[in-house]
């Protein structure tokens, strides 16, 4: 502290030197001081330095501890300040004082108030890059992350551009079309989809290509459902954690995590479509209003369930088969059975056979993003329907 304040009080003794010694060489001191001898001069320069140096030393204490307040406040308010807005004002910051140098020369040749132009076009034009910086903080971010992952993919490509150390697919991973026929490299997870697992098994068989990309804010919403204080929301979070834990070790140079978010935008999955929209990705879900919402919008979605759907066995209307009967359906006289693979079965009047197997006859499917459902009728109005006991499989 002593130190500080030694050090500020022979500053402010240089700068009243400074002062002093313009004003010996001054047209006023000329003018009215008839003696030019050097000890005079040199008895104001020294006078002007003593006093200057003195009142440094007083003042210093005062000077560094509004200096520190200064700061702590000017520290407290930028840790307030989202990182994407301060990112975002420095850039614009930045480009304005630059923007504001080439043109401060061109505007200094003017007369009379050249001489001022040049620093009020500088704080104008900062200024302004400042507050469009802030505005504008979204897209600047999204271009870096965009740019980002675009490098990433084609240093990739380098490395191993369809050789032998490439996986059996990776040679069709350029040639993924979204809507439109652009390429689309990029498959944006949702939070049900990490939660579901199946699409660390779907990617390593091959089927899916590009890069798996998880924004933070899907990373977010996960690490919440793994916080509930409801056990069944609690355990699918950390299930979901889990998978993702394993799928960055199992494929790794595969998923890249990015900080792009839209603070503006509240929910996940409209955050999900914006940041599709904004790196022209993929969205890879199970979840059917998703799937709905995105494809009204123009972003194309890769629902899991339709590829499980396809992978289904195909019944198709006056094909046999049977049926055990579990419980009633919603509509009058149904039963409800399934599938090994969970496929819903409706079966007309099938109520009076819960707990039983039949044969049914199938009348017609239904196919949706949500699943698939089977609407058969029994076969037979006779006894003849039951399966006997030693022919269920």
């Amino acid at each position: 502290m002593k130190f500080i304040r030694s050090i500020m009080a022979v500053l402010m003794g240089l700068l009243g030197c400074t002062g002093a010694w313009f004003f010996v060489i001054s047209d006023f001191y000329a003018q009215n001081f008839e003696v030019h001898g050097l000890i005079l001069r040199a008895a104001i320069l020294g006078a002007a330095f003593l006093v200057f140096l003195i009142v440094g030393y007083v003042v210093a204490p005062a000077i560094i501890r509004n200096t520190r307040h200064l700061f702590s406040w000017l520290e407290s308010r930028l840790q307030n300040i989202p990182t994407a807005d301060l990112a975002g004002g420095v850039i614009g910051l930045i480009i304005g004082l630059i923007i504001a140098s080439l043109v401060g020369p061109a505007l200094a040749g003017i007369p009379i108030v050249g001489y001022y132009l040049p620093l009020i076009t500088s704080v104008a034009l900062g200024y302004l890059g400042l507050s469009l910086g802030i505005q504008k903080r979204d897209e600047i971010i999204n271009i870096n992350n965009i740019n980002r992952i675009r490098s990433l993919t084609a240093r990739d490509k380098k490395k191993d551009p369809g050789g032998v150390g490439e996986p059996a697919s990776s040679a069709e991973e350029d040639k993924a079309r979204g809507q439109g026929g652009e390429p689309c490299a990029f498959k944006i997870l949702d939070t049900s989809v990490i939660i579901d697992g199946r699409v660390a098994d779907i990617y390593r068989t091959g089927f899916l290509a590009g890069k798996i990309v998880i924004p933070k804010f899907v990373l977010t919403e996960l690490q919440h459902i793994a916080d509930s204080s409801d056990a069944l929301k609690r355990n699918r979070g950390r299930r979901g954690l889990d998978i993702l834990n394993d799928m960055r070790k199992d494929m790794n140079g595969v998923i890249q995590i990015v900080d792009t978010d839209f603070p503006e935008v509240h929910e996940v999955d409209a955050k999900l479509i914006c940041l599709a929209q904004q790196v022209g990705g993929e969205i890879l879900t199970n979840d059917y209003n998703l799937n709905k919402v995105a494809e009204l919008q123009g972003v194309r979605v890769l629902n899991i369930n339709d590829l499980v759907n396809a992978l289904k066995p195909v019944y198709l209307p006056g094909e046999e088969m049977r049926v055990l009967v579990l419980k009633e359906g919603k509509e009058q006289r149904q039963g409800i059975g399934y599938l090994d693979d969970g496929t819903m079965i409706v079966v007309d009047s099938g109520r009076k056979y819960i707990n039983q197997t039949i044969h049914c006859i199938v009348t017609s499917v239904l196919q949706t993003s949500a699943g698939r459902m089977i609407f058969v009728k029994p076969k037979f109005n006779d006894d003849r329907v039951l399966v006997e006991e030693r022919n269920v499989v």
